[in-house]
């Protein structure tokens, strides 16, 4: 039997927002790679027949290196055996999916993608952010914030991003923020343009942090924000009103 690896978005959070072929292909896999960030619902759903191998990413502790994550998977299914990377949110969002991809096609083996919803445009609407307003945002940029901005060369433009008038998304970027607030406002962000950081999308213990992009990085280390979180930069954030918002599933 040839094997055959499955690239699973498992969305925000919540078994809810698993579509239905991601579904049926990790209840039909043989082994599953799987992270802490589809969350605990999904992962205690888990079919108890695979096998399961832990490959989280803790800050800066990881389970398992990327590069032992993609030699396992080029095994596995060189074994014949069905293989599921399950990602929270869309695996080709700042998932690694495209380098796993890569690596998996180099092999010769078969690989197919099931989309996830990204957290990246689910969880803003949780709290009742739209990304997109006809009075304040007609785009979206989403960026990591892995990146420290003060670094001489970066992938980012922060002069273009300080000057793009549409909302800008950032993931995994609680550790920074600070210093992206600052290279925003030193590129010409106005201070006074609102934030919204929301920590733990759609689960029981979700919570909003907003501030001015002045202030938010202060705002953040007063608050304790931790990741996973969401943050959201522009002028839809004042549409957000506390207590309100669709429910967590």
């Amino acid at each position: 039997m040839k094997g055959k690896v499955y690239l699973v978005g498992a969305g925000p959070g919540g078994e809810g927002f698993l579509t239905i072929h991601a579904r049926e292909v990790i209840d039909a896999a043989e082994v599953i790679f799987y992270d802490q960030l589809p969350g605990e619902e999904i992962l205690a759903s888990l079919p108890e027949h695979a096998e399961k191998i832990d490959c989280g990413k803790y800050g800066s502790e990881h389970t398992l290196e990327q590069d032992v994550i993609e030699a396992l998977m080029v095994r596995k299914a060189q074994e014949g055996k069905q293989v599921v990377r399950l990602k929270g949110g869309d695996p080709f969002l700042f998932g690694r999916g495209g380098e796993e991809l890569e690596v998996l096609r180099n092999e010769g083996i078969d690989v197919e993608l099931v989309p996830g919803i990204s957290s990246a445009l689910a969880v803003p609407g949780a709290v009742g952010i739209p990304l997109t307003h006809r009075r304040y945002a007609s785009s979206v940029t989403i960026i990591t914030g892995h990146e420290d901005p003060a670094k001489e060369e970066s992938a980012l433009d922060w002069s273009v991003l300080a000057r793009h008038p549409g909302t800008i998304v950032i993931l995994m970027g609680v550790k920074n923020l600070p210093l992206i607030a600052d290279a925003l406002i030193q590129k010409g962000k106005d201070p006074a343009t609102p934030v919204a950081i929301i920590e733990r999308g759609f689960r029981k213990d979700q919570r909003v942090t907003t501030g001015p992009l002045s202030r938010i990085g202060t705002i953040t280390l007063e608050r304790g924000v931790k990741p996973p979180a969401v943050i959201v930069i522009g002028w839809v954030v004042s549409l957000y009103q506390e207590g309100e918002g669709i429910i967590p599933l």
